[in-house]
């Protein structure tokens, strides 16, 4: 489709378009309000509506689209509609021509919290999550958008109770049934499950891993069916999560093959830049939203690799292990395919303790739950970094994991340790201290000096982009030599140092 309402007045009074939290999030983020964030134009939505043989199912602002319905040639007319610059079916084979999409891209305490997380414990303290809620931070401010299948008893259940009391439970909605009641849709349990493992609370027993966050839940996936239109979904889903100034999504769901196959995907298109869902995770990420999504659960048969939307290289892809954190060998891995590493890092997903929806608290497996347990981490360490981006958060949780240096496609950067990951926040400036080792200047242009006793070399340096992909390594030799960094991007890069006993992660702007 093409052109949206009053694009110009819109962004220059984005409160019109936009709730004041969004404005707010985006504005500390240096997140740019541009054209995307302007609603499809309704006249031509109701047109579409009136089209012969068409339902319409979805919209997307950020596409500027229309999910439709509707037998082939009926399809195949729209585009003889004036605003319809052009249609994709979802049966690849129909399209005949590939269409330029014109979409432009944006720039770039003192309370203590003391829990007893009973049978939740291991898989909190697995990447010391339990660490910063005792410093304080259990996602107070922070406001979380749950996009799943079905809640079912949420807004009854004694381990929700916290949540409602405290005004966190801020609403949602059913884009499968159109429905403001997110409770009345009881095909599936699965949201209610996931939900728990981040917001759930029964004292002594059972605490989620950011109790303290707000959490809007969206119904996104048709339990009953598997069909492209859930993309689209979501896709809407995650623009209102946008407008509401949502700061982060969880998503355990994925999407690789459906009901009907000519809908499929294959394996080659898990590239990060192919799905419709995947393409609208990377826009979400571009306004300023921290997206973590499951791995997927296909280690054990053909497909294997993460689906849609974990290839996207703006999504934070958690896969599984058990509770000793080996892998669990259904967590669906990396490939060469992707355009970051997968997955980033690993969780307890295997007999992972859950709230089912009649209160009792069992296991279950799947990354559908390594997602939500990691997820409430890492909304806990934005809101003790609330001036640091989606991009810096999640590769400061990349650069605190255990095989950081050695990611491989199963485990990824591996586990982190998000008490580490703060830490290395608080201390990201180079400084002398009892290592006496400086790394500067930082901001940097071109050349990158070590200031260090002589026995601390030889010195490795590696610099990883904020995507966690490795940009540069050098090793210098004696303190005469000096790191030429003046071919690298302008931008905000992780640096890590090896020196004799010495290891420092720090970042680095170049500028």
């Amino acid at each position: 489709m093409v052109d949206k309402e009053n694009v110009t007045a819109s962004i220059a009074n984005p409160i019109t378009i936009l709730t004041q939290k969004a404005i707010d999030r985006k504005a500390v983020h240096n997140v740019a309000i541009d054209e995307r964030d302007v609603p499809v134009n309704e006249s031509y939505i109701a047109q579409l509506k009136n089209s012969t043989g068409i339902t319409v199912m979805a919209k997307s602002k950020w596409f500027n689209a229309v999910h439709v319905r509707g037998s082939q040639p009926d399809i195949q007319a729209l585009e003889n509609l004036a605003f319809v610059e052009h249609v994709d079916f979802a049966n690849k084979s129909l399209n005949t021509s590939k269409a330029v999409r014109k979409v432009k891209v944006s720039k770039f305490k003192e309370t203590y919290a003391m829990f007893n997380y009973g049978n939740a414990s291991n898989q909190i303290e697995m990447f010391n999550g339990d660490k910063l809620h005792e410093a304080g931070y259990t996602g107070t401010g922070m406001t979380v958008a749950v996009l799943d299948a079905g809640f079912p008893n949420v807004n009854t259940m004694v381990a929700f109770k916290r949540l409602r009391d405290a005004g966190n439970l801020k609403g949602g909605y059913d884009f499968v049934n159109r429905e403001d009641n997110v409770y009345a849709n009881t095909t599936s349990n699965h949201g209610t499950l996931v939900l728990s493992d981040m917001a759930g609370y029964i004292e002594n027993q059972f605490v989620g891993t950011a109790p303290d966050a707000s959490y809007y839940l969206f119904i996104t996936e048709d339990a009953l069916s598997e069909n492209p239109v859930e993309e689209s979904y979501w896709v809407e889903a995650a623009e209102r999560a946008d407008s509401l100034g949502v700061d982060v999504i969880n998503t355990s769901l994925g999407y690789t093959t459906f009901d009907n196959p000519n809908y499929n995907y294959t394996t080659s298109n898990m590239d990060g830049k192919t799905a419709f869902i995947t393409r609208g995770a990377n826009i979400a990420f571009e306004k300023g939203m921290l997206l973590v999504n499951s791995a997927g659960n296909s280690g054990n048969d053909s497909w294997g690799i993460v689906g849609a939307p974990a290839d996207a290289a703006g999504v934070f892809t958690v896969g599984a292990v058990d509770a000793s954190g080996n892998y669990a060998a259904f967590s669906s891995r990396g490939s060469a395919l992707q355009p970051t590493h997968k997955p980033d890092v690993v969780a307890q997903g295997q007999a992972s303790y859950v709230i089912f929806e009649n209160g009792a608290i069992g296991t279950a497996n799947g990354t559908s739950f390594s997602s939500p347990i990691m997820t409430g981490g890492m909304v806990c360490l934005w809101q003790a970094l609330p001036d640091k981006t989606n991009a810096e958060i999640m590769q400061l949780a990349r650069a605190s994991a255990s095989q950081y240096e050695m990611p491989d496609y199963n485990l990824g950067f591996g586990i982190p340790n998000l008490e580490l990951a703060l830490n290395i926040a608080l201390d990201e400036a180079p400084k002398d201290d009892s290592d006496n080792l400086l790394i500067y200047p930082n901001p940097v242009e071109a050349s990158l000096f070590v200031k260090t006793a002589s026995d601390n070399f030889p010195i490795t340096i590696n610099l990883f982009d904020i995507l966690g992909k490795q940009v540069l390594q050098s090793t210098l030799s004696d303190p005469e030599d000096v790191l030429d960094v003046s071919t690298l991007a302008n931008g905000i890069y992780i640096v890590s140092v090896f020196a004799a006993d010495i290891t420092k992660t720090f970042k680095l702007i170049k500028k």
